[in-house]
């Protein structure tokens, strides 16, 4: 999660900076937030009264307070089963409910509480029957990946070349600034 989360800030990170050049400031960054849902948690994720969102942010033990970039949130639908779908009132629940559903009875339960779901479960039936749109949509979204990896690539090789095209131009004045004291030597 770590890792997703210092992926997506450094993108993003280097996408404005590329963008905005030296104005650039840090404050033009967003915060990222990582959802990770889990199908299947582990013991922590029970150990929490019927909790199944968990937020969290960077905290210190001191007390001190910062306002970081990265923010978490932890779905547990497995402990989202557990509780009966009576008590789940918000739309919120409504989308872990669509997530979790396993059986039709549950689509039925979901649907009669949140109508407008209906329509959802009927585009997800259509899919089941033609799968190659879904992979179609999966390729897309790894094309679109690939690509955003690739520039990202390519942008941190700019830098690096940059770099060195810096640094060769200050060995070249070097070079000059050696050769005339030489000339001059040479002269004297």
């Amino acid at each position: 999660m770590s890792c997703y989360l210092a992926d997506l800030l450094l993108r993003q990170y280097s996408r404005i900076k590329g963008e905005k050049g030296k104005g650039f400031r840090y404050s033009d960054i967003k915060k990222v937030y990582t959802i990770v849902i889990f199908e299947k948690s582990s013991r922590p994720f029970y150990e929490q009264a019927r909790s199944y969102i968990h937020r969290g942010r960077t905290k210190f033990d001191t007390g001190l307070v910062l306002d970081f970039l990265q923010e978490y949130c932890l779905v547990a639908l497995d402990v989202f089963r557990e509780i009966p779908y009576a008590e789940h009132k918000w739309e919120e629940e409504a989308w872990l409910g669509l997530l979790a559903t396993e059986t039709v009875e549950e689509a039925l339960i979901l649907a009669e509480q949140y109508p407008w779901m209906v329509e959802i479960y009927k585009e997800m039936a259509d899919y089941m029957k033609r799968p190659e749109e879904v992979l179609n949509m999966f390729s897309e979204a790894l094309q679109i990946l690939d690509r955003n990896t690739t520039q990202y690539m390519i942008e941190v090789q700019q830098e690096q070349i940059e770099e060195q095209k810096e640094k060769l131009l200050a060995a070249e004045q070097e070079i000059k600034r050696l050769q005339k004291l030489l000339d001059e030597k040479e002269e004297s």
